[in-house]
């Protein structure tokens, strides 16, 4: 759905991408993480065709963004930190005037508000005024604004930001239901929890190089592509650790004496391997499922591994 390649975006005295290149699937929540500074506003204002990079391209559905911006346009929804609404409007009145301003025809324009309220769920405030509205209801109308032409891939930064618990909980249920609807979804935000519940990517930043970028289903490993793998048996296993390295290809983490952390490729051919050679070992294995990892660990694991990247560069005029 969107891909990006070996993009670098400059600021005077300063390279805030560099030679950034990565995929996001179609149907995937991909959690943009990363300290302040390391690139995610411009990463995101680049892929929307409103800033030009120094070198590199962005695709989204095959077309370039910055040879035909309006056309991206008409493609994804952006919603942006900081964005603003028309208080003195209704929330009928501000989905119409964005409908209108995206070029849906006058004929169609009722059904697409309806249908985005419908999505956001404030169908039942379509004639409040936007003023009027809670900070949680207010960040659902600019979402059924950035999403009511249909975009294919949508862009949010720091979405939750400012809401109340259950307020973000009933944003989680609105970007999982887009994206089970085949929208792509990138989310910036520092709520390493909130992301938790709905992502199921992680793209991490580090001075305006990407760090990692893969599933969170294979992100147990504190460093590397390999991840961790839980066991756990049915009963107590007399010297459990010493019968796991005997097992061949198993490298043993931790254990206890009727559970063990190994490390396996996430390759599921490997895995499958594993889990044969352990039973054949004859242990009582009740359950073997990948270690899951908050992403707050996951990110702070990632963050620490990563080495200290050289002083900025100056760079000249282009």
């Amino acid at each position: 759905m969107l891909r990006i390649e070996n993009l670098v975006f400059d600021y005077p005295g300063h390279r805030a991408l560099d030679d950034v290149s990565l995929e996001l699937g179609v149907g995937s929540i991909t959690a943009l993480v990363g300290p302040n500074g390391a690139g995610k506003s411009t990463l995101m204002r680049v892929c929307a065709a409103l800033d030009q990079p120094f070198s590199g391209s962005v695709y989204l559905d095959g077309l370039d963004v910055h040879e035909d911006p309006r056309g991206a346009h008409r493609r994804r929804g952006f919603l942006p930190d900081f964005f603003g609404l028309y208080d003195d409007l209704t929330v009928s009145q501000c989905l119409s005037y964005r409908a209108a301003s995206q070029g849906v025809p006058a004929a169609r324009r009722k059904a697409v508000v309806d249908s985005a309220a419908e999505r956001l769920e404030i169908a039942d405030r379509l004639h409040q005024k936007a003023g009027s509205l809670s900070r949680g209801l207010r960040q659902r109308l600019a979402i059924a604004q950035a999403v009511l032409h249909e975009p294919r891939f949508l862009t949010l930064d720091e979405p939750a930001a400012g809401l109340d618990p259950s307020a973000r909980i009933g944003l989680s249920g609105v970007l999982r239901a887009l994206a089970r609807d085949g929208m792509t979804i990138l989310v910036s935000s520092h709520i390493l929890a909130e992301l938790e519940d709905y992502s199921t990517h992680i793209l991490m930043l580090k001075q305006g190089r990407v760090v990692d970028h893969a599933p969170l289903t294979t992100m147990g490993a504190v460093t590397g592509r390999r991840i961790e793998i839980r066991l756990d048996f049915a009963r107590t296993v007399p010297e459990l650790r010493l019968r796991l390295i005997a097992v061949a290809g198993v490298e043993v983490v931790s254990c206890g004496i009727d559970e063990a952390i190994v490390m396996s490729d996430p390759d599921p051919a490997e895995r499958a391997g594993m889990l044969a050679a352990v039973l054949a070992a004859g242990l009582p294995l009740a359950s073997f499922s990948p270690e899951r990892r908050s992403l707050q660990d996951i990110y702070l694991a990632r963050m620490k591994a990563v080495s200290e990247r050289p002083p900025l560069r100056l760079v000249g005029p282009r």
